[in-house]
């Protein structure tokens, strides 16, 4: 039986010539959804993002969700005010940038940085991050998107704040409404808690998912390899995808598994990837949500 919901690719816009060359890529590999960064909207003026998410639509490619930047200077919980409120401010504008492109959803981390929340403070990062979120919440609800926080890498150092399931148990009571939701990555549950670490976040965040990061690793390193080619076990992965009933692209956050020139995969390393991992959830589960 089909799949109900569209895969969606994370292609960077810097690796080709033009966006012309990422749409043809994309109708050869038969791509339908494009989760997009800012690197698609920077330096463009309003008429120009917009005309660019329409030639997008035109081709037939969603674009469902957005990343939002996630550098240093873009942490909404930095413990320094100045900088905090610097970052809400560039994320506001380019909130309003993946509006006028068509998005719907956009990723946001909880944090950009890696100490343990348990030594500075869980609290401590709760309250500046609440503090960005009253900003920038209503907004999304102005702009008609919703704000999907996903769940962190654990840190070097121990428990990095939203990384831990428990974070999430409380983002859910504090701050889920309806534009603002979650973004779960299955890599990065998979490193946090083993195996059963994607169904925690599944189980628990259910109501509110509206953002998927599906990708593969060997569980010890964040490698964003597809699905089939490390360690997770896709068929408990998608079928809970299928219990859900998404009607949103699914995000491979990967590239292909094969040869790359310059970090350029070719059209034909695109179209197998999706090939496999559509082959992969077919195998996975029936639609009527029994194993």
């Amino acid at each position: 039986m089909k799949i109900p919901w569209k895969w969606a690719a994370c292609i960077d816009p810097g690796l080709y010539r033009s966006m012309d060359e990422i749409i043809e890529l994309c109708n050869y590999a038969n791509i339908q959804a494009l989760e997009t960064n800012w690197r698609f909207t920077e330096g463009r003026c309003e008429k120009e993002i917009v005309k660019l998410g329409d030639k997008f639509r035109k081709a037939g490619i969603e674009l469902y969700s957005f990343h939002l930047p996630f550098t240093q200077d873009d942490d909404i919980a930095c413990f320094y005010e100045t900088n905090r409120r610097e970052s809400v401010r560039r994320l506001k504008l380019i909130m309003e940038q993946s509006a006028l492109f068509g998005n719907r959803a956009v990723v946001l981390h909880p944090t950009t940085s890696h100490y343990n929340a348990s030594i500075e403070g869980f609290d401590r990062y709760l309250s500046q991050m609440g503090k960005s979120l009253s900003q920038m919440v209503p907004l999304a609800e102005k702009l008609n998107l919703i704000i999907c926080l996903e769940n962190m890498l654990p840190g070097a150092e121990g428990e990095r704040f939203g990384a831990k399931i428990e974070h999430f148990a409380v983002f859910k009571k504090e701050f889920a409404c309806k534009n603002l939701g979650f973004c779960v990555d299955t890599g990065h549950a998979f490193i946090s808690y083993g195996k059963k670490g994607p169904v925690k976040f599944f189980d628990l965040l259910k109501e509110s998912i509206s953002i998927f990061h599906i990708q593969d690793n060997p569980g010890d390193r964040d490698l964003h390899i597809p699905p089939g080619r490390g360690l997770i076990n896709w068929a408990d992965v998608f079928k809970k995808m299928a219990q859900l009933r998404i009607s949103f692209p699914a995000t491979i956050e990967a590239t292909p598994f094969a040869h790359a020139r310059g970090f350029r995969y070719s059209k034909n390393s695109w179209k197998k990837m999706f090939e496999e991992i559509n082959a992969i959830a077919e195998k996975s589960f029936n639609f009527d949500g029994k194993a």
